[in-house]
């Protein structure tokens, strides 16, 4: 699925930059032999990084005299774009000598530069950020926006519905996905006007997606849904709350756990299911959020990410560029038509 895929990767971005970086790279290319990669950024210091890992020994190196801060606001770093590592990574796709790019660093950045160099695609007025979340059910599910478009109308919903499911099409190798709205409650006359509007289109589209209608916030975990989609103001703080809650329940687990000697034992146990419940609500085994709606895939990881987690957005990476995400997305657009509202047809942003 993702033989032969070559990936850009900004190895200067990440709470813990090259190292970290590297040894994701590595892992990846254990998990997937197939993998190539162009590193980008300072040569002096990816070589003897570089070193440290036999597996992608001989791996080329493009050299980034800049690295963009944490901190530093879009507007600053698009003017220093073509000497960042994270800009010449986003190049790199935009030239098509690789299939996506993947950075771990400023997600503001990452956006503005992705935008401006790479375009969004016709039919789209606003990528969307999208990544997929733990469930109860047979795979996770992919929730969009989670903080790019704090404010949206029926058209741009819509349009998140139509690359969310592209995406879950790839990501879990999916027929037709099953969609649904957040909203505040179930029954259809619930909700702002914009979410009834794109419910209405979404019921009459002709897409390989199944729309399941509106869904509250106590069931994106149940694993009913393949899709949730929602504005970026409401997804971000429903990927803070998942994420919160995750490390809420290890924590009272190992306080649990630890609190006395019968506890102790009882953890010994039950050992084996409360890995299996900490693998399952790790980050780094879903980490990856890809801009939807460019020409081009870019995939932003992290910062905080482990090797593990590094690993595992490169291969959600890999699989979107093997899975061609941009020609589906365009191709949904164009059999959708102009039902996905007033804004399709208009030149790309």
């Amino acid at each position: 699925m993702t033989e032969g895929s070559t990936i850009a990767i900004d190895a200067m971005g990440g709470d813990e930059g090259p190292a970290v970086m590297l040894a994701g790279v590595a892992l990846a290319r254990a998990r997937h032999r197939g993998l190539r990669f162009l590193l980008v950024g300072d040569e002096a210091v990816l070589r003897p990084e570089l070193a440290r890992h036999s597996g992608i020994a001989g791996t080329e190196i493009v050299h980034a005299p800049e690295v963009i801060d944490g901190s530093e606001k879009p507007s600053q770093a698009i003017r220093r774009a073509k000497r960042t590592s994270m800009g010449i990574a986003i190049d790199l796709v935009k030239r098509g000598r690789a299939g996506a790019a993947v950075s771990a660093g400023n997600t503001g950045a990452l956006m503005a530069m992705a935008k401006l160099a790479l375009r969004t695609l016709p039919g789209i007025d606003r990528p969307a950020l999208a990544a997929p979340l733990p469930t109860l059910g047979a795979n996770d599910v992919v929730v969009l926006d989670l903080g790019a478009n704090t404010e949206v109308d029926a058209s741009n919903l819509v349009q998140f519905a139509v690359m969310g499911a592209a995406y879950a099409r790839i990501l879990f190798d999916l027929d037709s996905p099953r969609v649904a709205l957040l909203n505040i409650g179930s029954e259809d006359q619930k909700g702002t006007d914009e979410i009834k509007q794109a419910a209405a289109s979404l019921r009459d589209a002709a897409l390989p997606l199944t729309f399941t209608g509106f869904v509250e916030g106590d069931r994106l975990a149940r694993g009913d849904h393949d899709v949730i989609v929602c504005d970026g103001f409401a997804g971000n703080i429903a990927l803070k709350t998942a994420e919160g809650t995750a490390r809420f329940v290890a924590d009272l687990l190992r306080r649990a756990f630890s609190s006395s000697t019968r506890s102790r034992i009882g953890f010994l146990i039950s050992r084996p299911a409360t890995q299996l419940l900490r693998d399952h609500l790790d980050p780094n085994n879903h980490n990856g959020a890809v801009f939807l709606g460019l020409n081009g895939v870019v995939v932003k990881s992290h910062g905080g990410a482990t090797a593990g987690g590094v690993a595992t957005a490169i291969g959600n990476a890999a699989r979107m560029a093997a899975g061609d995400l941009t020609r589906r997305i365009a191709d949904d657009l164009l059999s959708f038509g102009p039902s996905v509202g007033p804004s399709v047809g208009r030149a790309p942003a």
